[in-house]
């Protein structure tokens, strides 16, 4: 700091005077208001630049950088989301139908079988011995019917040729040839048992699907009243979900299912993956009342096994396509005590505020039924610094919108619920 000649001749003044009680005010009462006189002066220069420097930076005011899209004309796919999971369209646990040893196991873990292919075989042995006994049963029981049958004839004859038989033992005789006829047809039936038991000592596929893990091994005793099954075998071709949606979505689903078959796609559990496409096949016919939502069925031909019995599984239904929709990207659209609104950049470079009516939304993107028409560049970036007339540096988003718009949630991308 420099010391000023005036400032130096007042603090020689006050050392030569210092104790007497004399001030340099009262020796030269001018003195004190030359000082102020600088102070002004120098408080007013300042205040000058100060307020040239303030019109500079408002002069060149720098434009806000924000990203922007175009507002489309496009289809645009409406989906309906669930949690599901996967059943098989027939699930058939396999038991013997017959006791004995099993002596052979005809399939390997994890085949694929076919309806009427040999799974397994029961010790035959008894079964054919019991067949054999039954039809020589009926052997003996036919040659006495012959006989009955004959001895019948001879007394009919003698009764109406000489009256050496009376009617009643024609009348036994009748009776006891009927007798033997009954015998002869229950020995029939019982031969009928014991093949059918020797067919059930071969256990075939009830239907087609996918052998699981074996439950018994070669040589041990199995038995009809067995809890536990040989097998189980999955029909995997085609496979069932069955997801939930909620109740008030039911009528438009309904008046789809008049119209068209509904579309339906499986997701693995992080939505990442396309695991397989279907079809809708019926509604349940009642609503869970704890929870407000209903059960649907859909149906896919499961060609690769993507899908297991018991799996969870995110299901996105195709309910319609809203045709030539204007569509933004859903950032774009912001809350206000008014409503919805978006930021529309103008040639200029200078933002305005539309009131918009949204339509639906999808996904990261919305139909928009008025305020936006299609070319319209909205700002999905950066509104918070942003106020009608404000000016902007334009960053158009990356390509892929679009593309997305078109075709709804694509792989690798979380499908989401339509809002009205």
């Amino acid at each position: 700091m420099i010391a000023s000649p005036l400032s130096s001749e007042v603090d020689s003044e006050t050392e030569r005077n210092r104790g007497t009680g004399w001030s340099p005010a009262k020796k030269s009462p001018y003195l004190l208001g030359s000082i102020l006189l600088l102070c002004l002066s120098f408080a007013a220069c300042s205040g000058n630049s100060d307020a040239k420097e303030g019109k500079a930076r408002a002069g060149t005011a720098q434009p806000m950088p924000v990203s922007v899209a175009t507002a489309k004309i496009q289809d645009m796919p409406v989906y309906l989301t669930g949690l599901g999971s996967v059943s098989a369209f027939n699930t058939v646990s396999v038991k013997t139908r017959v006791d004995g040893q099993l002596v052979k196991v005809a399939f390997k873990e994890g085949q694929h079988v076919n309806k009427g292919d040999l799974l397994a075989v029961i010790d035959p042995r008894p079964y054919q011995v019991a067949l054999e006994q039954q039809q020589a049963t009926l052997f003996k029981d036919q040659a006495q019917l012959r006989d009955a049958q004959l001895n019948y004839q001879r007394y009919k004859g003698l009764l109406q040729e000489s009256g050496a038989m009376s009617q009643q033992q024609v009348d036994t005789q009748q009776a006891t040839v009927d007798q033997l006829e009954g015998t002869v047809r229950t020995d029939q039936a019982n031969i009928d048992n014991a093949k059918l038991n020797l067919a059930y000592c071969n256990i075939t596929a009830p239907v087609s699907g996918r052998i699981g893990l074996r439950l018994v091994d070669p040589g041990n005793m199995v038995h009809a009243a067995d809890t536990t099954a040989m097998l189980v075998i999955t029909q995997l071709q085609p496979i069932a979900v069955l997801f939930t949606l909620p109740e008030d979505s039911l009528p438009s689903v309904q008046k789809q299912m008049g119209q068209r078959s509904l579309p339906v796609e499986a997701y693995s559990r992080d939505d990442q993956t396309k695991l397989e496409s279907g079809t809708l096949l019926t509604i349940d016919n009642q609503i869970d009342q704890t929870t407000g939502t209903a059960k649907l069925k859909a149906v896919f031909a499961n060609k690769d096994e993507q899908l297991w019995p018991n799996q969870f599984v995110n299901i996105r239904m195709l309910l319609e396509t809203r045709k030539k929709a204007t569509i933004i990207p859903a950032a774009a659209i912001q809350r206000g005590p008014q409503g919805n609104f978006v930021y529309v950049v103008k040639p200029d470079k200078t933002v305005d505020v539309h009131e918009v009516q949204v339509a639906l939304t999808q996904n990261n993107i919305s139909a928009i039924s008025s305020g936006v028409s299609a070319g319209d560049v909205v700002v999905t970036d950066g509104q918070d610094k942003l106020q009608a007339g404000s000016k902007v540096e334009p960053r158009t988003q990356g390509a892929g919108k679009t593309q997305e718009a078109k075709n709804g949630n694509t792989q690798g991308q979380s499908p989401g619920t339509p809002t009205q």
